[in-house]
């Protein structure tokens, strides 16, 4: 799993309440079980018209979002069916963090195990980081997991929450199997003596 520690990136403005995970990549799409190519459905019914041409209403079709990295979206993100494809989808685009006011679980956790930082900021914080994201091409944020710190393009800094385990995982890079084998060594160990003390287990 990719590393997160620092990103620098255009924030794309996104405050529709209750995206669920099938406007984030529809049905159409779970047909893999590969992590790759999903960007191209990422919120397909709202970036495509229905004979298939980019619908330049939608803010990723527009010039200065189509390289956004982070989403400034609206409350309840990720609601809906526990599809891991969507934080898939999310990643293949290109879509390094999501910020929001609330996310659901589920898709929350998935976030976690796919290399993608979900943060949640209060209202006030959320208006002043989505009045940032408006500003088109000078739309830059600046996310410091490290530091648990979004930096503004004005240079003030808003301040999030992390589980201390989320955030060991993310800036090294590990989903639950690379947690798994950085114990390898003990694992074998544990076999090793069990397979000298108890054979017949």
């Amino acid at each position: 799993m990719q590393k997160f520690d620092r990103l620098d990136g255009v924030a794309a403005p996104l405050p529709i309440v209750n995206i669920d995970t099938d406007m984030i990549i529809p049905k159409d799409y779970l047909k893999t079980i590969r992590r790759t190519g999903l960007g191209v459905g990422l919120f397909a019914e709202l970036r495509y018209r229905e004979d298939g041409s980019d619908n330049p209403d939608f803010v990723l079709n527009k010039p200065a979002y189509r390289q956004a990295q982070i989403l400034v979206a609206g409350d309840n993100f990720g609601c809906g069916s526990s599809r891991e494809h969507a934080p898939w989808a999310l990643a293949d685009f290109g879509i390094r963090c999501v910020i929001a006011t609330s996310f659901a679980d589920i898709f929350y956790n998935n976030c976690f195990q796919n290399g993608i930082l979900p943060i949640r900021v209060s209202q006030e914080e959320w208006e002043a980081l989505l009045s940032d994201a408006e500003k088109g091409a000078n739309a830059r944020l600046s996310v410091d997991l490290a530091a648990q710190e979004i930096r503004r393009p004005d240079g003030e800094v808003v301040s999030f929450e992390i589980e201390a385990s989320r955030k060991h995982r993310l800036l090294n890079g590990l989903d639950d199997i690379g947690l798994t084998l950085t114990g390898a060594e003990r694992i074998g160990a544990f076999e090793e003596k069990l397979a000298s003390t108890r054979p017949w287990a």
